[in-house]
């Protein structure tokens, strides 16, 4: 039996089965978890069979960018479950030329606005949607963050901004909603080829970087991500939250890298 059995996850953000939501989606599932399943409109026909890859049937559209879907995308999962345990949030976005050149270049003012409320502002629309769930529940709400929140990455601009933001909502929702019994924490994950990662202009040189700096000397990948979710979603990390887990192989220990053993003093 798995640490989540008799648990129900709702994963909000799944797109491919490259992306880091299905890395947690496979691990919850592995657990024992029950799963549900929202998405944007176009990305219907990939995610629902991948759903029933992991023996889910509750899938509906979602836009987090509007109250109004958000309202009824929790109506119609609430005509499947009375209540769920787990809220993944796994959805980040920008307007692709925001993520490219200088900083103070691309960043409009609505590219602005636009990341803050799609990564950042969604967690607490979700969150508030999500309480009559997880009601008199030992709940949990997981998150997806960058280390771009903390130091400045290039090419990843405005970006940056809205995980900063995202990574304060982390702490904000922990202390509002800790005396209900709900927890809410973060991973910040190291950068893995997702189709939202794509985007940033240089990810294969950033993946080089970190892969030749960190302590494992190699890109975690989207089971890292998923187990760690999974433990957090988990009983066993009842005492944790307002937390950044960071699962990107140490490299945001490093200070500096030095030449490997043998080579110049």
């Amino acid at each position: 039996m798995g640490f989540l059995a008799g648990k129900r996850a709702l994963i909000v953000g799944l797109a491919t089965d490259r992306s880091i939501a299905w890395g947690i989606a496979q691990a919850m599932r592995r657990e024992g978890a029950d799963l549900a399943f929202s998405y944007l409109e176009r990305m219907g026909d990939r995610v629902v069979p991948l759903a029933k890859q992991l023996d889910s049937e509750i899938t509906f559209p979602m836009d987090v960018g509007a109250d109004e879907e958000i309202a009824n995308g929790f109506r119609r999962l609430g005509e499947q479950w009375r209540h769920f345990d787990v809220l993944v949030h796994a959805v980040a976005f920008a307007p692709r030329e925001a993520l490219a050149g200088r900083f103070v270049d691309s960043t409009s003012r609505d590219a602005f606005r636009v990341a803050h409320e799609i990564s950042s502002y969604s967690l607490t629309a979700l969150a508030r949607a999500s309480l009559p769930f997880l009601e008199a529940r030992a709940g949990s709400i997981v998150t997806l963050s960058y280390l771009g929140a903390i130091r400045s990455i290039p090419s990843y601009n405005v970006m940056g901004l809205a995980k900063a933001s995202l990574e304060a909502n982390v702490r904000f929702l922990a202390a509002d909603l800790g005396p209900q019994g709900v927890r809410v924490n973060g991973i910040s994950a190291g950068p893995i080829k997702t189709l939202s990662a794509a985007g940033v202009a240089g990810l294969r040189k950033m993946m080089g970087a970190v892969a030749s700096v960190a302590p494992l000397r190699r890109n975690v990948t989207i089971d890292d991500v998923g187990n760690a979710a999974a433990f957090l979603a988990s009983d066993l990390a009842s005492g944790i939250t307002g937390e950044i887990l960071y699962v990107d192989g140490g490299y945001n220990t490093v200070g500096m890298s030095f030449p490997p053993l043998g080579g110049e003093g």
